[in-house]
């Protein structure tokens, strides 16, 4: 039976993440970072795919979920016609091997319990040698924590997985399982560690200890959030989840940490953004620097920089968690897809594509950072004279626009607008920080842009900016023009922009198709499109109809505040890949506009 993406949640430790569904299975999971192969892919298949799965074996009556509070710490409690027990999910925060750890805890009555647990190495296809360990890995002291007394390892390859458990373990062929009763007051752990075959086994981890210590960790880290608005705790959420996210020893957030969720339901649009999109630079600066997290914000600058570095005419809107350049994309075609939606993809194949709009994207970022107070640094501001000198000769060429379509290269609003953003904030960075550059050409050319993307890019007849010059379609990415301050908010050619997009894009309440037309849709709506015409109405003073929108989107989080990238607004499912930053940066950000245009009125 297929398990609804609403029906996930999500736990990492700032490396790589694990997929968890309500019913106890952890579907999806790389090791050891987000873009390495996956040890668990039943998301994408079956259970024979790689699972572990830790749930009770009668009839569950009802199953709630939360996460402990402003924590990564997952709990999911079971009500069966025994009694009740508490599955408590978490990934320890890394200090040399990934560690999951699982524990059941016992909260009335007697509950039967079954372990599962199908090892598969490369996204399902191998399948690795299992066999028990006769003496469980032991620490400095002489005896395992908490009574781990029962351990297997899994390996293949390179690869190797150490389950240790509290209870006795079986092997099934090439699957582990236990079977198990847990009574009021009991708490069984499993802990699963990654490490290289040609390693020992790591030594036992005490359960209990990891998951307090991970609960401290996150509660610390979220208790640094100055964000103290209507909805702190779904803005704290979506902060967490974008810190899960971020790869922390480069900085690097990652798209969403799965691969081919489909943008439609059974669809092809299959893609992985298991990477780091320079699109969403500008977003994250802002999300973090406005909620206080300067720290993250730093080390998201320094990757860009990092990443970026080299010849201007190869900047990519894609890149990996580290800065790797290629990102090679093939389909697993052993895969069936998510609900049937095939091919299953690994790799990007956006690494190949022009967009003109990252570079507006990275200088708006880095120009954000200087403005918020982060220190100008040498190396940032050469590298926005390095862009900007292959931008000038540039602008003018087709590319392939926001949405990465793949098909020929077109005269994208959205990128020309972008294009302006980047020498705006040159012009604004070198006048306020006296900076050297060309600045009286880059105004020039500025100026020359504003009024191309005005004439060509605006249909009078329509009364909207249309996705290309000369096109017929709408597109709601043209609802950052005046978050990007193009132009201002009363402007008449912004306002009738979101009125045509009302009426064409716009479904079920104030939910947004990226492009296109509402009556004949290949995908779901855009979540974050939705946020930013929520953040339109903050801007032209429809503060009613802003916050009207912002609590609908708040309903499409699914019961522990987590958004994918699209929704289904006919079926009420979420769609594409999840969570996705994309939504929750937007979310936080629209917060953030409502409360300013609070503050102005």
């Amino acid at each position: 039976m297929l398990t609804r993406l609403e029906d996930y949640a999500l736990i990492g430790d700032l490396h790589t993440a694990a997929i968890v569904s309500r019913d106890g299975s952890i579907d999806w999971l790389c090791l050891p970072r987000f873009d390495s192969p996956a040890c668990f892919a039943a998301l994408l298949g079956t259970s024979q795919h790689g699972h572990w799965s830790v749930a009770p074996t009668g009839t569950v009556t009802e199953t709630r979920r939360r996460y402990r509070h402003d924590t990564l710490v997952l709990e999911t409690e079971y009500e069966t016609d025994g009694g009740t027990a508490t599955v408590v999910d978490c990934m320890a925060l890394r200090e040399r091997h990934p560690v999951i750890v699982r524990m059941v805890e016992g909260k009335a009555g007697t509950v039967s319990m079954h372990m599962e647990l199908i090892p598969r190495f490369y996204y399902g296809s191998i399948v690795p040698w299992v066999q028990r360990v006769s003496g469980v890995p032991r620490g400095a002291s002489d005896k395992t924590p908490h009574g781990m007394d029962h351990a297997f390892i899994a390996a293949a390859g390179p690869d190797a997985l150490c389950l240790m458990a509290g209870v006795a373990l079986q092997r099934e062929q090439t699957k582990i399982i236990a079977d198990f009763g847990v009574s009021a007051g009991d708490t069984i752990p499993f802990v699963l560690t990654s490490y290289e075959s040609h390693e020992p086994a790591p030594a036992a981890v005490d359960a209990v200890k990891a998951i307090e210590a991970t609960e401290q960790w996150w509660r610390d880290w979220s208790a640094r959030c100055t964000y103290h608005g209507p909805w702190r705790d779904t803005v704290v959420r979506s902060l967490m989840t974008l810190k899960a996210l971020t790869y922390a020893p480069t900085g690097g957030m990652v798209a969403a940490p799965t691969t081919s969720l489909s943008e439609g339901l059974r669809g092809c649009f299959n893609w992985d953004y298991r990477f780091c999109w320079l699109r969403d630079a500008s977003l994250a600066l802002k999300a973090f620097l406005d909620n206080g997290y300067e720290e993250e914000a730093r080390a998201w600058r320094e990757w860009i920089i990092r990443a970026v570095a080299g010849d201007p005419a190869d900047l990519q809107v894609v890149y990996g968690v580290a800065g790797e350049r290629r990102l090679p994309e093939k389909a697993l075609e052993w895969l069936p897809g998510y609900d049937g939606a095939a091919p299953v993809h690994v790799g990007n194949a956006a690494v190949q594509q022009r967009q003109l709009d990252v570079y507006g994207e990275t200088i708006n970022a880095l120009s954000l950072a200087l403005s918020k107070g982060i220190e100008p640094e040498a190396a940032a501001w050469n590298l926005q004279c390095a862009l900007l000198d292959y931008l000038e000769s540039n602008w003018e060429r087709a590319d392939y626009g926001i949405w990465e379509i793949r098909g020929e290269p077109k005269q994208y609003t959205y990128s020309k607008v972008l294009a302006w953003v980047a020498l705006d904030r040159a012009v604004k960075e070198a006048e306020h920080f006296h900076l050297d550059g060309p600045v009286n050409r880059w105004r020039r050319l500025r100026g020359t842009l504003h009024e191309l993307i005005c004439r060509e890019g605006y249909d009078a007849e329509r009364g909207a900016f249309m996705q290309c010059f000369g096109s017929d379609k709408l597109d709601a990415s043209l609802l950052m023009i005046p978050i990007v301050g193009f132009l201002p908010p009363d402007d008449a050619r912004v306002r009738s922009t979101v009125q045509a997009i009302e009426r064409e894009l716009m479904v079920d309440d104030g939910l947004l198709y990226r492009y296109g037309s509402k009556d004949s849709p290949s995908e779901g709506i855009f979540i974050a499109c939705s946020f930013w015409l929520a953040d339109n109405y903050a801007l032209m003073g429809r503060q009613a109809d802003a916050e009207r929108l912002f609590e609908r989107l708040l309903q499409l989080c699914n019961d522990v505040g987590l958004l994918s990238e699209e929704y289904h607004a006919k079926k009420h499912r979420l769609l594409g890949n999840f969570p996705q930053a994309l939504s929750h940066l937007s979310l936080v950000n629209t917060a953030h506009a409502i409360q300013r245009a609070q503050s102005s009125t």
